[in-house]
Parts: C-alpha cells; structure tokens; sequence
C-alpha cells in the first residue's frame, strides 16, 4: 500500500521561510512524477511545482524564485523550500505522487502565512 505523509507545515510571518517533506512509503518501483499542489479555502486545488526522477522540476508563475521542489530518490522523499512567503500561499498543500499511471495523494499539511 502506498503511503504519502506530509510535515513541515505551520504559522510564519510574511517574508518567512518553511520546508515541506512529504516521505513516500510502500512503492516497490521508482517514482517518476512527484508535485505539490495546495487548495485554499473557497479555490480548486492548484498545481504548485512538479520534479521527475531525474530532478527536471516546474514551478507555477506565482512561486517562481521563491519555492524550490526537490527530491531525494534514496530516500523516497520529496522537499518544498519556501522562501519569502506572503498571505496568498496560505493553503492546504499536498504532496502528489504518480506510480505506474495511478496518482497518490498525501493528507496534506497547513501552511499560514500571516500579514
């Protein structure tokens, strides 16, 4: 059974910094695909970066120079270095992650960003 697990959410201030990881468990094939998406409350889920296997990574225009997606293949975990964070990244954010054509969420982890 596949299994997502997100930490690193919390409160920070504007301007602030915050590392997601979402440690992936169960999957006996490497993952290709891995993101990160977020939803606030009231809006769709939003794609916020995406990173394949070998590292090639893509970020949404909102958090281009600010967030940083990463991965650790070894250890089946998966990273989001947020810097200068402002109120508008408040949000559920879930780690996404694609294995042999199914897709894997996580349960998601809150980030607030106060003003």
């Amino acid at each position: 059974q596949v299994r997502l697990v997100e930490s690193g959410g919390g409160l920070v201030q504007a301007g602030g910094s915050l590392r997601l990881s979402c440690a992936a468990s169960g999957s006996s094939v490497r993952i290709r695909l891995m993101a990160w998406y977020r939803q606030a409350p009231g809006t769709e889920r939003e794609l916020v970066a995406t990173i394949t296997s070998d590292g090639g990574s893509n970020y949404v225009d909102s958090v281009k120079g600010r967030f940083t997606i990463s991965r650790d293949n070894a250890e089946n975990t998966m990273y989001l270095q947020m810097n200068s964070l402002k109120p508008e990244d408040t949000a559920v954010y879930y780690c996404y992650a694609l294995i042999v054509l199914r897709p894997y969420w996580g349960q998601g982890t809150q980030v607030t960003v106060s003003s």
